[in-house]
This record gives structure tokens, C-alpha cells and sequence, in this order.
């Protein structure tokens, strides 16, 4: 684990959303940030969500905690593919993700896809069960949970507008979520 070559997590107290992958690719760790890869539709549907009043391209990453927001994996070992993970990586690493979350517990921990978030609960709390995208029952912490599809251009099933949708229905659970904290505590 400590040579590992790999994004660095951008996190902090007092976030309202960590976005996290499944697992840095390699060509995003040579270029040095999330969702590089000019194909991988996050940053298109990010820039057309109501998550943020401006456009920002991957290189831009780290400023984003200025906004609160802030990025990490499920696993920090990068593939070519997720499929080129194996489970001893969620061993070692979704543990490590669970810790990351209850250390800095931001307001939403918004998982990309179900496969990474699936993966997370096998083996950082022993739960397995039927998912659905979207808010979750299960908190991991004080951290609510939301799942969005994974903008990986493999995953056709999700076009660029469902896509947006789901970040501005993410984006409508941190207002709601931001109004609640305003009125406990104002």
C-alpha cells in the first residue's frame, strides 16, 4: 500500500459531497486527476448538473473542496478497467473508505455505481442485499448515502441526460440536507 502510485483522496471536514469511484484508471493517475479519461462522462454531466454555478474540467479536481466537494475510491489500486480488481483489493481497501468517511463524515457520500457501492458493504460492513441507485436507507456514520450510475463510457445503459438527472437529484438531497442543518442549528 505505500508505494502505490494513485490519486490522492481529496477530502475534508465539513464537506457536503464526496463523490467516489470505484477505482482510479491508470490512464487518470498518469494524468493526475478523477475521471481524466476524455471518454468518462463525469465531468460533462457534472458541468450540466445543478451542482455547481460554473464549469470545471478534471484539472480543476482538487478546487472543488473549496465548494464542498471532494473526491476519493472504493478502492485506491488503479486497473485499465474495474474489472481488473480483485476481491482481496475490496478486503483491503473498503475498510480503509469506511474509516476515510467516519473520520471526515461528510454531509453525503455519493458512491458511483452500484458495483462500487455493493462492494464497499460486502467487505467494509458485512452486509450484503438488493441495491437500487439513489438515496440509501444505510448510513455510514452521520453520512447519508446516495448512489448514481457510474459515468464509465461502459456503462451505456446510462445516457448523458440520466446522468445529469441523478446530479440534480443529488444536488436537491444536499439542499434539503443543508436546510435541515441550518434549522438545528441556527
Amino acid at each position: 500500500m505505500e508505494d502505490l502510485v494513485t490519486l490522492p483522496d481529496y477530502l475534508r471536514e465539513g464537506l457536503d459531497i464526496v463523490f467516489i469511484g470505484l477505482n482510479p484508471s491508470v490512464y487518470s493517475v498518469e494524468v493526475g486527476h478523477y475521471f481524466a479519461n476524455p471518454r468518462n462522462r463525469f465531468w460533462s454531466a457534472f458541468n450540466r448538473s445543478k451542482l455547481i454555478d460554473r464549469e470545471v474540467s478534471c484539472e480543476e479536481d482538487a478546487t472543488l473542496l473549496r465548494d464542498g466537494i471532494g473526491f476519493t475510491d472504493v478502492v485506491k489500486r488503479p486497473t485499465r478497467q474495474g474489472s481488473g480488481l480483485k476481491v482481496s483489493d475490496y478486503r483491503e481497501w473498503a475498510p480503509v473508505l469506511k474509516d476515510k468517511l467516519i473520520k471526515f463524515q461528510p454531509r453525503i457520500a455519493s458512491f458511483h455505481g452500484m458495483m462500487g457501492y455493493r462492494a464497499y458493504l460486502k467487505h467494509a460492513e458485512n452486509v450484503d442485499g438488493r441495491l437500487e441507485l439513489g438515496l440509501q436507507e444505510r448510513a455510514i456514520g452521520q453520512t447519508r448515502v446516495f448512489v448514481v450510475p457510474n459515468p464509465s463510457p461502459a456503462n451505456a445503459k446510462y445516457s448523458l441526460d440520466d446522468l445529469v438527472g441523478w446530479y440534480d437529484r443529488l444536488h436537491e438531497l444536499r439542499l434539503e440536507l443543508s436546510q435541515i442543518a441550518i434549522r438545528a442549528f441556527p
